[in-house]
């Protein structure tokens, strides 16, 4: 029987620590803001942004919503984010992607200033991370190395074995993996024999945007899976790029689609937040 690494507790885990911390830089006068900016109400879009705001609720952040049209200008939200830069109100910025088709994302991420950078997109966030400097990191891969650390996997000397190589995921995923001394390979649709590669991983990273992808016979006997996927089956219920039922008796540890890495995205985006505000109060 496999070990179902339970993303909503650890994840709640991570939040009770941080509300323990932001009620105690509140005592010392200093509170925390995070803006989140969506353009265009996509239904996926809003639901993010409605559990992001929920989170920073529960931890005792400000939210700061700045919900604008699907006509809105390229011109107007690179404005908005340089009052929000300019802002000493505003401690983090989030801008929900995706964008619509007309506004560029690598613009606007590039527009926001690299102190407040909470979803570690930034270049500079990137450039930090490659090269070990402190600095904000990107949330869905701070979250799964979270998820291995807190349900006690062992990194260090595994083989590690990443599917996608997206900026999100796939490439700060490896890096992060690095850090904590696993040997690392990162796959994608180019790769050769794509199921004799996974099935020597020790840790499988799946992030290919490809419902139900994984299967069984891509996945060797022990191996811990943790799925980052998320989509409507046939039957509109969620699922991720593992087939789940086919793959969950061979692992030893897999991660539920909902309730695995979703929420701990969330949560290291509240860990940004407060790590934003730190930072400010030192400067």
């Amino acid at each position: 029987m496999s070990y179902i690494i339970d993303g909503k507790a650890i994840s709640k885990q991570i939040k009770d620590e941080l509300k323990d911390e932001v009620s105690q830089l509140n005592c010392e006068g200093i509170s925390i803001c995070l803006a989140v900016v969506q353009v265009g109400n996509d239904p996926a879009s809003s639901v993010y942004v409605r559990n992001k705001k929920r989170a920073c609720e529960y931890i005792g952040i400000k939210s700061a919503a700045y919900e604008l049209e699907e006509s809105t200008t390229e011109e107007e939200l690179v404005k908005l984010i340089s009052e929000l830069n300019s802002s000493d109100e505003i401690d983090g910025i989030l801008v929900q992607l995706p964008l619509p088709k007309h506004i560029r994302e690598d613009l606007i991420i590039q527009s926001i200033a690299p102190e407040k950078d909470v979803d570690g997109f930034h270049p500079v966030s990137v450039g930090n991370l490659c090269i070990g400097r402190s600095g904000f990191i990107s949330c869905t891969p701070a979250g799964i190395i979270q998820l291995l650390k807190r349900s006690e996997i062992e990194i260090t000397g595994k083989e590690c074995v990443i599917i996608g190589r997206s900026n999100i995921v796939g490439k700060p995923m490896s890096i992060l993996l690095l850090r904590e001394n696993g040997t690392v390979t990162v796959t994608h649709s180019q790769t050769v024999d794509l199921k004799k590669v996974t099935s020597r991983a020790d840790i499988l990273i799946v992030a290919i945007g490809k419902p139900k992808f994984i299967t069984a016979d891509y996945v060797k006997d022990g191996a811990v899976v943790i799925d980052v996927g998320i989509h409507r089956d046939e039957n509109n219920h969620l699922c991720g790029d593992v087939d789940f039922e086919d793959v969950e008796k061979k692992v030893s540890a897999i991660t539920p689609v909902p309730g695995g890495v979703g929420p701990m995205t969330i949560a290291m985006l509240m860990e940004n937040c407060v790590e934003a505000a730190r930072k400010k109060s030192h400067r």
